[in-house]
């Protein structure tokens, strides 16, 4: 290994979920890393407001989820579709709904638990160049104090739609700029009359569309709303409180007593071409951009991170080389293609059109089907993501997650219920990155990454297992 002298193995750049969830994934592995983020200090927007039920397993892997939802505001019994609810149960799933909490704590949450692994968030740093070469990444950032260099194995682009990684990496970000926008807002109401359940979201995003209103607690509302007014090319151009005002309308306009926070969106498409190139790599909404429609976004982000993290962190340590990044791009760009897809398909929904009204009442009567509707659910939700294993025997298991088992550690896990002491001994080799436990489950083992997802499914003879290890956690250890 290289034995140059690093500011950091990995330095990834933004602090928003996806950027602190790789950093807590890397720090978890013991591998240094310093988060670059140029805002000065975290804005407490809510943004994004739901957690689905696969990002909840993701997060309940680590044993982090249980303290995460003690800042939850709700629990969202189902996801939707274009408005249209869709079921998450019977997946499996010890979470099959959605956990409503505002990014804004997700982040808090993320972020305090970095100093535990003396993880530095560096606030109001920005970085505007880097270079890399067959050992390691140099990135030129600009802070309070002026410009500098820092030199890592690795640099992540964590740093959202417009990512400076992407655009100074060269990485094509193809698909279509946005037709319609809408504006979105947190605010404070007060008064009589105020709405206190949470509306299934259903907003279109033109001249009759409808607007919504999702309560917060404490009076602070979520509030969507798309018309002519919001129709601009300009994202940057700021939403006025009179432009609040007139939006909410006579029932609620004169209950509005503060704008907190808002912000312009479009229906703009796009995902990079590739989301690593040599040293560099792309996670999150730097590597995809779509309609916000069913809840997907932040979830994907934080999942790229999930996918990413202990790969990178496998690399960096020397127990793998790093042809194991490629999968990354293998296994979550399809994911990626697949959320915009069917956000697309979302927006086109939602458009107020008497002859997609049509389509909708036809679609509704589909999604009344439960298979149909477990196909959209489990899209929605991230439940029914595989990824391909190659190489690994066939098994109906491989690739798919297999929820009940805890891996805080991010290690490996062999799970074995049929068979005996012979897949243990075998093991034993890898002991180090891989541990074992005993469950019902449709085989006599299985092999788990430590994202959850089976890498290894077979009999008690263990063939193929050996091969799954190396391939997933490096060579066995030495006698």
């Amino acid at each position: 290994m290289d034995t140059e002298v690093l500011d950091a193995d990995v330095i990834v750049v933004g602090a928003g979920p996806t950027g602190l969830m790789l950093a807590n994934e890397l720090g978890l592995a013991g591998v240094s890393t310093l988060v670059l983020e140029r805002a000065v200090e975290r804005s407490g927007q809510s943004r994004a407001l739901n957690l689905q039920p696969r990002t909840a397993e993701v997060l309940d892997l680590r044993g982090w989820l249980a303290p995460l939802r003690e800042r939850a505001l709700a629990t969202l019994p189902s996801g939707h579709f274009a408005g249209m609810p869709l079921d998450y149960q019977g997946f499996g799933t010890p979470f099959p709904y959605q956990v409503g909490i505002p990014q804004a704590r997700v982040e808090e949450f993320l972020e305090d638990r970095l100093a535990g692994y003396g993880i530095e968030v560096r606030r109001g740093h920005r970085l505007t160049a880097f270079t890399q070469d067959p050992s390691a990444v140099t990135v030129t950032a600009t802070g309070p104090d002026g410009s500098y260099r820092l030199r890592a194995r690795y640099l992540v682009g964590a740093d959202g739609g417009r990512s400076p990684v992407r655009k100074l990496l060269g990485v094509g970000f193809p698909g279509r700029d946005g037709r319609i926008s809408a504006a979105i807002a947190d605010i404070r109401l007060d008064g009589p009359g105020l709405p206190e359940e949470w509306r299934l979201p259903f907003a279109g995003l033109s001249e009759d569309g409808e607007p919504y209103l999702i309560p917060l607690g404490d009076g602070i509302y979520r509030f969507l709303f798309g018309g002519p007014a919001q129709q601009t090319t300009d994202r940057d151009a700021p939403v006025t409180e009179d432009e609040v005002r007139t939006a909410l309308g006579p029932a609620f306009g004169p209950l509005l007593r503060e704008v907190r926070w808002s912000s312009r969106f479009t229906d703009a498409s796009r995902q990079a071409e590739r989301y690593l190139d040599g040293r560099v790599l792309l996670a999150g909404d730097a590597a995809h951009i779509h309609f916000p429609a069913g809840g997907q976004g932040l979830n994907l982000g934080m999942q790229d991170a999930f996918n990413l993290g202990w790969k990178l962190a496998a690399v960096v340590k020397g127990r793998l080389d790093a042809g194991l990044l490629a999968t990354y791009h293998e296994e979550r760009h399809p994911v990626g293609a697949r959320v915009l897809q069917n956000t697309r398909a979302q927006g086109v929904l939602l458009l107020p059109d008497e002859d997609i009204h049509a389509l909708r009442d036809i679609l509704g009567e589909v999604l009344a089907v439960p298979e149909a509707n477990r196909r959209l659910a489990g899209m929605i939700s991230g439940l029914d993501i595989r990824y391909p294993m190659p190489g690994a025997p066939a098994h109906p298991l491989l690739g798919a997650r297999l929820p009940g088992f805890a891996l805080p550690d991010g290690r490996g896990l062999l799970v074995n219920f049929r068979a005996g002491a012979g897949l243990e001994a075998l093991l034993a080799p890898w002991a180090d990155r891989v541990d074992h436990a005993r469950g019902e489950i449709a085989a006599d083992a299985v092999l788990l990454r430590p994202d959850g997802h089976v890498c290894w499914a077979g009999s008690a003879d263990g063939a193929g297992l050996a091969e799954a290890l190396t391939r997933w956690f490096g060579p066995a250890a030495a006698a």
